[in-house]
């Protein structure tokens, strides 16, 4: 048995409106029977579900094991998937599919089942252990954090498309065209570089603070040692050692109190930069605040990781026992960290009279670091509600003094419900790119939606979407592609263009040869130079990659050429969100209607006023367009509106080229579904001129008066 094929759909395809892999199966000879093959499988993969176990227990082939194992796999690796489907070709051939959250660990599944069931067929061992460790580290090497991931899904509750522009990074654009924005985790295209650095430099973060009226401890930023013990005799007392422009808590003591603690605190700074600050030590607890734009959108009590004895486990142990935490992982891929039982993990306990060895007694909690960031271990309690106006005032007017949209503000004080002034409690960092599962999944207390806050400050209404026209046909498509875009571009909107003869963004080339793929669609979504987007989309690219597009305003579909492309042209009438277009005098085209929702409106064309598809259409309040006599005639319902005299239209050649006149009214109906009027459609196609060049399709085109679209098309 072997894989002949594999595509990963990315789009809207055949097979499901969201993304799946497709394999073509070689069953070699037909499909294997192997004897206690749900037996097998499950001394292997323990957690199979039930469901696949009852599949395979009896009659069941190799074949028939594909699909659940390599859904299993990815559920093993931690990105489970929506559905699957086997499909019986021909002969010994299978199709697979397979929805998935990560195409490399869904492809990267299929080809761990093919060679776990060719062993299994050939009695050899196989090295199960160490495949799940693969489909991990996969799933890990291109898992979306945790922050990202709650953005993206607050775009997507509101509809707003994305892409991620890089496989191993979480680097996203939402929207498209020119109402697109960036995002990587939760800095936003619209974050200030200028604020970016301020914020890392704490110090002067710290001085900009001071100057607009924000209580902030009082510190100098040092080089030496001798510098530090200096700064620290000089504020008397407690203080914090910090570098200067780490983050996530990193390199961070509190509590340094004597000439040996600031020693060690300034050797642990030093690791993480060569500058460090000494400042006043806050007493109090630890709160984050996220502002987005001039609102506060939530606010936590972070807690330093500690772990409760109960009398019989030692420090260590009880680590080892929560970081087994389902909730807690590496880095930020889960909604805690684990907590590290490092160094400074040693000093704290040290502080408090416990080494990793101790037993704490029952009931007693043991703090294992001096600050509270999450992504060393803390947990966190939502306290949006207790924050005064004050504090959520100098909170706004913090990230507004240093310019960025989206702000996590560290503050200590005893009580947040209290104003900071009142406790001698202050700001002590501004943080670019502030983690927010703390927010969106706190230990204790409400969720808040911060994610939905961040993308109501990026994009307040709007929904990100440009208006999309999808063109498909066997012939034709291309003309009618061009002659939309023209219509637009004379309306003055920027227009991207994917075509048989390339992209056209503004009417510039940016890509030659056959455009009408994934790719190639993709580059004009991806252009903030595009208001527009009108693409050619060729039934290879659908079954090759999907639709580049989730959905799309307008769709239209000239003609069919056969029955085997029908289904495939279908997927992009089915994509529309607002319109089709169809053909009236293609039987292909008229049944898909039958497959959109009520919500979607048809439009039909014809060459032939009397066709009874059409008739029937407008006399039941439809709209449509078509041919009269000598003139170009778009219908709503009882209302006809005549546009054009054919010998008007360049491309018309005085009525000759019938064709072009099939693509002129798909067009027309096209702009007129977008919002076009009436006379900016008929500006269009008195000024759009063909070059016969441009359109392959079209070439030689014979004088078919008196035909069909169907026919003349054809030709």
């Amino acid at each position: 048995m072997r894989i002949k094929e594999q595509r990963l759909l990315r789009g809207p395809n055949l097979y499901a409106a969201t993304p799946c892999l497709v394999a073509e199966i070689d069953a070699a000879g037909g499909p294997c029977m192997l004897p206690g093959l749900g037996e097998r499988l499950l001394a292997l993969l323990p957690a199979l579900p039930p469901a696949a176990c009852a599949r395979l227990a009896s009659g069941a082939s190799i074949v028939d094991a594909i699909e659940p194992v390599a859904m299993h796999l990815q559920t093993a690796a931690g990105v489970p998937a929506p559905f699957s489907r086997t499909i019986a070709s021909q002969g010994d051939q299978y199709r697979i599919v397979c929805g998935h959250e990560c195409e490399q660990v869904a492809a990267l599944a299929l080809d761990t089942t093919v060679d776990l069931l060719n062993a299994l067929v050939r009695g050899e061992q196989y090295p199960m252990a160490e495949a799940l460790e693969r489909l991990r580290a996969t799933a890990a090497r291109h898992a979306i954090g945790t922050s990202t991931a709650a953005v993206l899904a607050a775009a997507h509750r509101r509809a707003i498309p994305s892409m991620r522009l890089l496989d191993h990074a979480n680097l996203f654009q939402l929207g498209w065209g020119s109402r697109q924005k960036r995002l990587q985790a939760t800095i936003t295209g619209a974050t200030n570089a200028i604020a970016v650095g301020i914020a890392r430099n704490k110090q002067l973060t710290k001085t900009l603070l001071e100057q607009a009226g924000v209580p902030v401890p009082a510190g100098a930023t040092v080089d030496s040692l001798e510098d530090a013990l200096r700064v620290a005799r000089q504020l008397g007392g407690i203080v914090t050692v910090k570098p200067l422009d780490a983050n996530q808590g990193k390199g961070v003591t509190t509590m340094c109190g004597t000439p040996d603690e600031v020693e060690r605190a300034w050797e642990h700074a030093r690791g993480y930069g060569p500058r460090v600050i000494v400042e006043e030590y806050l007493a109090g607890r630890d709160y984050r605040v996220l502002v987005t734009g001039t609102t506060v959108a939530a606010a936590s009590w972070r807690r330093p990781p500690f772990v409760t004895g109960d009398g019989h486990l030692s420090m260590r142990e009880l680590v080892e026992r929560e970081n087994r935490n389902p909730a807690r992982g590496d880095g930020h891929t889960n909604v805690l960290t684990r907590i590290p039982l490092d160094e400074l993990a040693a000093q704290t306990l040290a502080a408090q009279g416990y080494s990793a060895d101790c037993v704490p007694a029952a009931g007693v909690d043991v703090q294992l670091r001096g600050n509270a960031n999450l992504s060393t271990g803390g947990t966190a309690e939502d306290v949006t509600d207790l924050l005064p106006d004050e504090t959520r005032e100098l909170c706004v007017r913090a990230a507004r003094t240093i310019g960025l949209d989206v702000a996590g503000i560290d503050i200590v004080c005893e009580d947040i419900a209290r104003p900071l002034r009142e406790q001698h409690g202050g700001i002590i960092e501004v943080n670019a790119a502030p983690g927010i599962r703390m927010h969106q999944y706190p230990s204790h207390g409400k969720p808040r939606d911060a994610g939905a806050a961040i993308v109501e400050e990026m994009f307040g209404e709007d929904d990100g979407r440009i208006p999309v026209i999808a063109v498909s046909g066997s012939t034709g498509a291309t003309t009618t592609t061009l002659l939309i875009g023209h219509a637009a571009r004379m309306v003055g909107l920027r227009t991207g263009m994917t075509t048989t003869d390339g992209v056209y963004i503004s009417g510039d080339q940016t890509m030659q040869g056959d455009c009408t793929g994934y790719r190639c669609a993709r580059s004009v979504l991806s252009s903030p130079e595009v208001d527009i987007a009108v693409l050619e989309t060729g039934h290879d690219g659908v079954l090759q990659h999907g639709l580049a597009f989730d959905r799309c305003y307008v769709a239209v579909v000239l003609n069919v050429a056969d029955d085997r492309l029908a289904p495939v042209q279908a997927v992009v009438a089915h994509s529309a969100s607002r319109a089709v277009v169809l053909n009236a005098e293609d039987d292909r085209c008229v049944a898909m209607a039958a497959d959109l929702t009520e919500r979607i409106e048809v439009l039909y064309v014809s060459l032939d006023a009397e066709y009874p598809v059409l008739l029937r259409h407008l006399e039941s309040g439809g709209r449509g367009a078509y041919l009269l006599d000598h003139t170009l005639v778009i219908a709503d319902g009882m209302r006809h509106k005549a546009l054009i005299d054919v010998h008007q239209m360049r491309i018309a050649l005085g009525e000759v080229a019938r064709h072009m006149l099939a693509t002129a009214l798909s067009a027309t109906c096209a702009l007129a579904a977008s919002g076009f009027g009436a006379l900016e459609i008929t500006d269009a196609l008195r000024s759009f001129t063909w070059d016969c060049k441009a359109d392959a399709q079209c070439q030689n085109a014979p004088d078919v008066h008196g035909a069909s679209i169907g026919a003349a098309m054809d030709s």
